[in-house]
């Protein structure tokens, strides 16, 4: 069987790797240099790039795939989307792999349902805020932050070139860049805080491997109120959250119908 596997997460690329373990062709889409490197490293076909419909489309035609797994990042809308939309044009499976959701009950914490949302009640609250959501949706945070009275932004990151660049072109200040790759501890979330005097944090619902019980227990014990953007509502359809149930699933002898074998 082979399968396009969208790895766009740390346990997304473990999944492709025990797939490949588990003797099934495997050509794996990532977004990053970075994943690329992890991914060759371990012997699996990597496309770099951020794909559309049509891409993933061509992708899955010209290289006979069986199935689409898309194990992108639960935020990643546009990519599943695009993965969902060319199975289906392809008339082949598609399977989702995302990590667990998880609910966080706390006086200091606020849910909202989007970007713009989470950027609206920062603008009400101000302070120092430390926005942990990433750089691709920077210029949302900063066009509405960034030139309100007594509010200092400050941007934890990844430390790549295009993020520096983003961070320059939206005129935020290099003392105000925390250019740094995680996981983070709750040790060192609550040094961040200490050191910038962090008063509000942003992060998103990104599920326990993302590391957002750490933030989350860092801000309540100083007393930070934190604001969580919920995850985007898709209905992916077949969707796993664990790594052996979607290998069991891809081997079962009536696998959507299809009885693959491999």
């Amino acid at each position: 069987m082979k399968i396009l596997q969208l790895a766009g997460t740390s346990d997304a690329r473990q999944l492709a790797i025990e797939l490949m373990k588990e003797h099934f062709q495997v050509i794996t889409t990532v977004v990053t240099e970075n994943a690329k490197k992890e991914l060759k490293k371990a012997g699996l076909e990597v496309i770099v790039g951020r794909l559309t419909d049509s891409d993933f489309f061509e992708l899955i035609k010209r290289n006979q795939i069986d199935v689409v797994v898309d194990g992108s990042h639960p935020f990643a809308e546009e990519a599943s989307k695009n993965a969902m939309k060319a199975a289906k044009l392809a008339k082949i499976p598609y399977v989702r792999f995302e990590r667990p959701s998880q609910k966080f009950r706390d006086k200091l914490i606020i849910e909202v349902d989007s970007y713009e949302a989470a950027a609206d009640v920062a603008a009400k609250k101000r302070g120092n805020i430390m926005l942990t959501t990433g750089s691709k949706t920077l210029e949302i945070f900063t066009r509405k932050l960034l030139h309100l009275p007594n509010t200092r932004v400050i941007a934890r990151m990844l430390p790549r070139k295009d993020n520096m660049e983003k961070c320059e072109h939206l005129q935020i200040p290099q003392k105000d860049i925390i250019a740094i790759q995680g996981p983070f501890s709750k040790e060192l979330n609550i040094a961040l805080f200490r050191q910038y005097n962090i008063t509000l944090m942003i992060t998103k619902e990104s599920g326990r491997a993302g590391s957002v019980d750490e933030k989350i227990e860092a801000a309540k014990e100083l007393g930070i109120e934190t604001i969580i953007i919920k995850r985007p509502n898709i209905h992916y359809g077949t969707s796993f959250s664990n790594i052996d149930e979607v290998i069991t699933y891809l081997k079962g002898e009536d696998f959507n119908g299809h009885g693959f074998s491999y």
